[in-house]
């Protein structure tokens, strides 16, 4: 018994704490049974939350759940003072602060080896990289603070008064390891108030949860284990159509991983009462590059628009200056996911995109007779998908070569006779990616209207089709846990 404690109270970095995990499911369980029953003392409820979210982030992160607690301390305290501070100087000079100290975290934990790597390199001499352990979500919350202080600064956001009230925020739990980037302007005035979640929340979030259980489990783990990772393990093996089933079975991949945990996310938090904004609206819609990062990644695409794009002149400075604003920040969001040249190449390759079709729109556009007809609307759908497709096999291929084998085979050994023997070796692959792909491409009405119709079910229903997902979760997991995508960055 008492081993079994010790274990649970203990952090093992081979078996961290994701939502996706049964010890993550019970423990819920009791979290949220402790919550409701505290749901009108505010302090006690507050305290529960924030001794959870700590727990909750030491499983997964171990010792640097101090550094978390440490960048809680420092924006609040920085934060207090910026709000006092009179003088521009001050107060940009305290803004700075904040930005050294949580970019200087970035660089040491993320980009130390790259960086002193690539010097090594240019002076001639070796370099053997040092044992840096990342921390958990260290991009996620980090993000959060910078934009606390700058919103401040902004006159947007007015300091947090309550030590309590932004511990509660930088640490709550659902969006702590991989987003959404949730900004303190949507949320500290959710914890003011100390909301209440309706039953209408609790069915809503209990769909959402579920939603991203399928995603991540059902589709996204089992493309990976069965069939991706092998292709990009070793693209030569494999004809053109496989690595092109490859790069799109990544695409679909890592938007059922990722929107998957932004579902989850976003579903435990409407189960205590606060709503977060939507992480991803059918990115695969798309019609253009820059429609496709209005959809993807939301949280993260509008915070790098607010606090990256804009100060560095945005469109203020003429088209030219845009363009490398533009290009500019899409570079540091692909570097942003870790420290790889690969992402970097990701970053500009998007940037690049993004400025081409502003570019193309500023001397030519479709007639407004053309632009609503279903076969445009089709070939640009078409056209976006295959450019982001491009872009995700250099954001998941090891190096250019990996990259450079895949196309190869698919312009030169495309073998397009294969595809019956492949449909019929990967049928369930291929049922997973259908499915996946139909049901991201399905109107949204029937998104809103299966969320509804969800919350509209009588209790002991709901319940039903909840275990009715778990047990579907459970017969198709892989044996290892796969933790999500973006812990990683």
């Amino acid at each position: 018994m008492l081993d079994k404690l010790a274990e649970l109270l203990s952090y093992n970095p081979a078996e961290p704490m994701l939502f996706n995990t049964g010890l993550f499911l019970m423990l819920f369980v009791l979290f949220i049974t402790a919550y409701q029953a505290v749901r009108d003392h505010r302090r006690l409820k507050m305290l529960l939350v924030i001794a959870f979210s700590l727990y909750f982030y030491y499983k997964s992160g171990g010792a640097c759940v101090l550094i978390l607690c440490g960048v809680c301390l420092s924006d609040y305290f920085l934060g207090r003072w910026l709000g006092a501070a009179r003088g521009s100087a001050l107060r940009r000079s305290i803004v700075a602060l904040n930005v050294l100290i949580n970019t200087g975290m970035l660089v040491y934990f993320k980009y130390f080896n790259l960086l002193a790597d690539a010097l090594c390199s240019i002076v001639g001499s070796s370099f053997d990289p040092l044992d840096i352990i990342l921390p958990a979500g260290i991009s996620f919350f980090t993000f959060r603070s910078i934009s606390y202080m700058v919103d401040i600064y902004r006159g947007d956001l007015e300091p947090c008064r309550s030590l309590l009230d932004y511990t509660f925020f930088l640490t709550f739990f659902p969006p702590l390891l991989a987003g959404p980037v949730v900004r303190a302007k949507d949320m500290l005035g959710q914890v003011a108030g100390n909301p209440t979640a309706t039953p209408a929340m609790i069915s809503e979030g209990l769909f959402l949860i579920m939603t991203g259980l399928v995603k991540k489990v059902v589709i996204a783990d089992y493309i990976s284990a069965n069939f991706v990772d092998r292709i990009f393990e070793n693209p030569a093996l494999y004809t053109g159509f496989e690595n092109l089933m490859g790069a799109v079975g990544f695409t679909v991949q890592l938007y059922c991983d990722f929107s998957g945990y932004s579902d989850m996310a976003i579903g435990l938090a409407l189960l205590m009462g606060y709503r977060f904004k939507e992480n991803f609206a059918a990115p695969f819609k798309s019609q253009s590059p820059t429609e496709f990062w209005r959809r993807w990644h939301i949280s993260l695409s509008t915070w790098l628009r607010d606090y990256v794009y804009i100060p560095l002149g945005g469109n203020r400075k003429g088209r030219a200056r845009a363009y490398f604003n533009q290009f500019i920040t899409m570079v540091i969001g692909g570097l942003w996911h870790g420290a790889s040249w690969m992402y970097v190449i990701w970053g500009a390759y998007h940037g690049l995109l993004l400025v081409i079709h502003k570019a193309v729109r500023q001397v030519w556009r479709l007639p407004e007779s053309a632009r609503g007809r279903l076969d445009i609307r089709v070939a640009n759908i078409a056209v976006t998908f295959t450019l982001v497709v491009i872009g995700f096999t250099v954001f998941r291929a090891p190096s250019l070569e990996t990259v450079g084998v895949m196309f190869s085979q698919i312009v030169n050994d495309f073998h397009l006779s294969v595809a019956p023997q492949f449909v019929e070796g990967y049928l369930l692959i291929v049922a997973a990616l259908t499915i996946g792909l139909a049901a991201h491409f399905s109107p949204r009405e029937w998104t809103t209207g299966s969320t509804e119709a969800y919350v509209a079910m009588p209790v002991l229903w709901q319940a039903l089709l909840l275990a009715a997902v778990i047990f579907l979760v459970i017969q198709t997991r892989q044996s290892e846990l796969v933790p999500f995508i973006y812990l990683q960055y």
